[in-house]
């Protein structure tokens, strides 16, 4: 099934769960340069975090979307040409990801609008889970264009 067929309101996943260790969190920090202590340094997080050890930075874990998004249609889905990215309409991080956490993702798709120039526009919610957690770490509405082939 392509993403161009897929109907609204369809759910894929979830995907394959992911920790998320402290050298990816580091690794982000020094790309973004968003250094800040809950993220990067563990002993302060330990004795100072409420949540006991360091965090992911939130934009991480939105991040890791384009890769779970990947595992679940593809970089470019079936009976298309091309799929860009054209950013988000919301963004939440209800809950944190700890350092060694594992996440894994589910994909609605909330609408699929064909357009006159060969495009197909298509908004997918994804919602990040975190193992053994009760609320997602992130739910986003992503907006992508999708070229039909």
């Amino acid at each position: 099934m392509s993403c161009v067929d897929l109907a609204s309101h369809t759910t894929l996943g979830p995907t394959a769960w992911r920790r998320v260790t402290q050298d990816d969190i580091d690794a982000f920090a020094r790309i973004s340069g968003d250094r800040q202590w809950i993220h990067t340094d563990v002993e302060r997080a330990r004795r100072e975090s409420p949540f006991g050890t360091t965090i992911a930075h939130g934009n991480l874990t939105l991040s890791l979307i384009d890769g779970f998004r990947d595992e679940l249609v593809g970089a470019v889905p079936p009976g298309a040409r091309l799929g860009v990215n054209l950013g988000y309409d919301r963004v939440r991080f209800p809950a944190p990801v700890r350092a060694g956490a594992e996440v894994r993702a589910t994909m609605e798709i909330v609408s699929v609008d064909e357009r006159e120039d060969g495009w197909t526009q298509v908004v997918q919610r994804f919602t990040v889970e975190v193992r053994g957690g009760d609320r997602p770490a992130c739910v986003a509405d992503s907006v992508v264009r999708v070229l039909r082939a």
